[in-house]
C-alpha cells in the first residue's frame, strides 16, 4: 500500500533530523533536486511557470484514476530540491488529500526559518499552484 501524505511528511522530518547543520540540510535538498527527472523542453512553457518564484519553476500536472500527479523542473538547484519534496509528498494522491494537506513538515524541518524571504515566498507559490491544480481536478471530476 502506498504511503499517505502524513507518512511521507514524517519520512522527511526523520531524514532532516539526522542532519546537524543547515549546510548539510541544503546539500540534502540539492541532492533531492538532482534526482528529480528533468522536464522535457516542450513542457517548459510560459503557462506552466509558477508565478511568485524568483527562480524559474515549471510545474506540470496530470490526473489519472482519481489521483493527481506532478512533474516539475527549475533553473535553481535548491528550488528544484524544494519542489521535488513537494512532489514526493503530494503527487499520486487524490485532489481532496492534496487540498487538505497541511504540509506541516515544511515548518517542522525549519524551512521557513532558514530560507531567504524570496525563496520562502516561492515555496508558498509552489504549494498554492499544486493545490490549485488539485482543486481544478476536483471541480472537473466531481
Amino acid at each position: 500500500m502506498e504511503k499517505d501524505i502524513l507518512e511521507i511528511e514524517s519520512d522527511f522530518i526523520e531524514s532532516f533530523s539526522f542532519l546537524d547543520t543547515w549546510e548539510e540540510k541544503y546539500e540534502y535538498i540539492i541532492e533531492l533536486g538532482k534526482k528529480l527527472p528533468a522536464l522535457e523542453e516542450r513542457d517548459k512553457t510560459e503557462d506552466r511557470k509558477i508565478k511568485g518564484c524568483q527562480s524559474t519553476v515549471w510545474l506540470v500536472s496530470s490526473y489519472s484514476n482519481g489521483m493527481v500527479f506532478f512533474k516539475a523542473d527549475s533553473d535553481a538547484m535548491i528550488v528544484k530540491g524544494l519542489i521535488s519534496m513537494l512532489i514526493a509528498v503530494l503527487s499520486g494522491h487524490t485532489p481532496e488529500e492534496i487540498i487538505g494537506a497541511s504540509l506541516d513538515f515544511i515548518g517542522r524541518i525549519g524551512m521557513h526559518a532558514h530560507l531567504a524571504q524570496t525563496r520562502s515566498n516561492g515555496l508558498r507559490a509552489m504549494v498554492k499552484q499544486m493545490k490549485d491544480y488539485a482543486l481544478a481536478y476536483k471541480e472537473v471530476h466531481i
